[in-house]
């Protein structure tokens, strides 16, 4: 690849490619591995500073390494899909749904109704390109 006017086999990019892969996957699981034992330890520090938050029976507090505020979240969601969807419909509640297309349902709405694509939709398309083991 140092000579512009060099063709290199495809069998060797091929191979070369694969080699990166296999080092690319390998330090990613070390990564992810190290990571998930941190967040493990952050998980047990939260649990023990919220414990003592609602001990003290507080919001807030202040220390020397930083200030730690206890809150409470709420997260939605739904074990039926189909109701929840009626429900929407039903209460014009469109905003109750995050802003983003289904690529995988677009794309099958947009093959079995050619010509009818909804106003402001924009696609973007590249090449890409995946190498495989060889099959031995």
């Amino acid at each position: 690849m140092s000579d512009e006017n060099e063709v290199v086999p495809l069998d060797k990019l091929a191979k070369i490619y694969r080699k990166i892969y296999s080092r690319v996957q390998e330090l990613t699981r070390e990564y992810e591995s190290e990571v998930e034992k941190l967040k493990a330890q952050q998980d047990e520090l939260k649990n023990a500073m919220k414990d003592a938050m609602v001990a003290l029976g507080t919001n807030s507090v202040r220390t020397d390494e930083g200030t730690i505020i206890l809150s409470q979240k709420t997260r939605y969601y739904t074990d039926d899909w189909d109701s929840f969807k009626e429900f929407v419909v039903s209460n014009d509640a469109l905003d109750l749904f995050e802003r983003r297309i289904s690529q995988k349902n677009m794309a099958l709405f947009l093959e079995e109704n050619p010509g009818l694509v909804p106003a402001g939709l924009n696609s973007l398309q590249d090449f890409a390109v995946t190498v495989r083991k060889p099959t031995k």
